[in-house]
């Protein structure tokens, strides 16, 4: 065999080689990744974990629940959006120490928030709150957190109104809660109510994760309201000019607009080829779009 076939040999082995080892790394990342998940829950059973912490349960409770916040914010930093294990953690903390009120306000919101901010299952958010309810019967604020995944994530108004309307109840509960279950009883769907729950929530939680999602509701309920303005501005141009604008700056150069506009993170608005306001391909925003209460 001459050298140039040695050598091509060589170079095929060594390559091969070479591909198994990657194939060989991808396969162990894969398996510590699972090994990872499945150590972050040993017990799945609530009641055997019950029974095996006898008198010590409320401090494995909060030993679990630091599991939740873990988990979910290790989810949340590597844009996983598989959260498999957040509700058998958050049913054996809640089932360990029933008046651990974290993990009912936190864990309905990661619970019920869709994807991939959450795991998209509001139904598991609200057997957690009526839980806490039936444990706590005397927290109000399990009420609001119950008519705030009813009315956002479930659009199920009525059931909104209705979960206001008994918390208002409390002496103790926010006075605007009675006053907010007629108007969503009234209303539905309504941008002006859904910026007002998400900006109390913003203004009073103290957990970064929550606070953060807060925020970048309130940036998409306002980008929201911007696109439907323009909207408007754009069928004024239409009637003016007998067609509709393509780009912003028609807008601005025929007075409807005084400068281009942007959102809340200062990306400027487009318009599509008919005509109608649109996020920036750029903008962050548009990863996390959702369709805001009021949209079509």
């Amino acid at each position: 065999m001459s050298s140039k076939n040695y050598i091509a040999l060589f170079l095929f082995v060594l390559l091969g080689f070479a591909g198994v080892w990657r194939l060989q790394e991808r396969i162990d990342v894969q398996q510590s990744e699972v090994a990872r998940e499945d150590d972050q829950l040993m017990l799945r059973s609530s009641k055997l974990v019950k029974g095996l912490s006898l008198e010590y349960a409320p401090l494995v409770a909060d030993i679990y629940w630091t599991r939740v916040v873990q988990y979910f914010g290790n989810k949340q930093a590597e844009n996983q959006v598989d959260l498999r294990l957040l509700w058998p953690l958050l049913d054996v903390t809640s089932v360990l120490d029933p008046q651990l009120m974290p993990v009912y306000h936190f864990g309905s919101t990661f619970l019920s928030d869709a994807s991939p901010r959450g795991a998209g299952r509001p139904d598991l958010a609200v057997e957690l709150l009526e839980r806490g309810l039936r444990a706590n019967p005397d927290e109000w604020r399990l009420y609001y957190d119950l008519g705030f995944v009813y009315y956002f994530d479930m659009k199920d108004y009525a059931k909104a109104s209705a979960a206001l309307y008994e918390g208002s109840k409390n002496p103790k509960a926010f006075i605007w809660m009675k006053a907010m279950a007629a108007k969503i009883a009234t209303e539905g769907n309504s941008t002006e109510t859904s910026n007002f729950l998400w900006q109390d929530v913003y203004n009073t939680t103290k957990d970064p994760l929550v606070k953060q999602n807060a925020l970048r509701h309130l940036q998409l309920l306002r980008a929201e309201d911007d696109r439907k303005q323009i909207d408007v501005l754009a069928d004024e141009y239409q009637k003016r000019f007998g067609r509709r604008p393509v780009r912003m700056s028609e807008l601005v150069q025929s007075g409807l607009l005084r400068r281009e506009p942007v959102d809340a993170l200062g990306y400027p608005y487009i318009l599509s080829e008919a005509g109608r306001a649109e996020l920036n391909l750029k903008t962050p925003l548009r990863d996390k779009w959702i369709k805001a209460p009021g949209s079509k």
